[in-house]
């Protein structure tokens, strides 16, 4: 962890009532970058089951953001200190064995690496085939519309560099923000790599993604941005 000086490495988990798994994120994150010199922000909805409390048990910096995932992300990219920011969930369905690579991306001189679990070597426990095909859609619209080859689409787990962030200027609140980083990625031409990451069934707790209602937020994030 960052004592005093400035961290090198960012890790930015969003929680909303995720007690039961976060303790065990962070003791993972700590594990993969112990010797590295870097910061854990939770960024939580106002969790009624003491997440952010453990959170900052184990020394996590917990920041308070109750309006949607895509407002929490946001903030915790501004807030966040490190050259090289991490972005991951707290459900324990990102592998932490993955940080190294989407670290070692962005100082290799990327501007964006995101996890993929649709290419090879990538995979997932914790997508039935409803979402499944929604996601390829998405993928295929961006693509044909943006010029972009992504083979993911709505995964949070990702990287990027500091200088990047305020170029992006996100403004979606929910679960749109993963298509909009995409998005405004492609059109702004950044280096943008994608590794394989497999994705694990959510671990407790209850999901937070809602199917439909959230797929017509991300279809209204891509045509909102055709014409932004």
């Amino acid at each position: 962890m960052a004592e005093g000086g400035k961290p090198h490495i960012s890790i930015v988990i969003p929680t909303l009532n995720e007690g039961e798994t976060v303790g065990r994120v962070i003791t993972e994150v700590q594990r993969i970058l112990a010797g590295k010199n870097y910061e854990i922000l939770v960024i939580d909805g106002n969790s009624s089951d003491g997440t952010a409390d453990k959170a900052e048990r184990m020394g996590a910096k917990v920041i308070y953001e109750n309006t949607g995932k895509g407002n929490a992300l946001i903030k915790g990219l501004a807030e966040a200190r490190g050259e090289v920011i991490v972005s991951m969930d707290a459900d324990l369905s990102n592998e932490p064995k993955e940080l190294n690579l989407l670290i070692d991306s962005i100082e290799s001189g990327y501007d964006l690496c995101m996890g993929s679990r649709f290419m090879a070597g990538g995979g997932t426990e914790d997508m039935p085939l409803v979402r499944r095909m929604g996601n390829r859609a998405f993928v295929c619209m961006v693509n044909f519309l943006f010029g972009s080859n992504y083979s993911d689409m709505c995964y949070g787990y990702r990287s990027f560099k500091r200088n990047i962030v305020a170029r992006l200027r996100l403004k979606e609140t929910g679960f749109g923000i993963e298509t909009e980083i995409n998005i405004k990625a492609a059109k702004l031409k950044l280096r943008v790599m994608e590794i394989p990451s497999n994705e694990k069934p959510r671990n407790a707790g209850e999901p937070k993604l809602r199917t439909f209602k959230d797929g017509y937020a991300i279809l209204a994030t891509i045509l909102h941005n055709i014409r932004d």
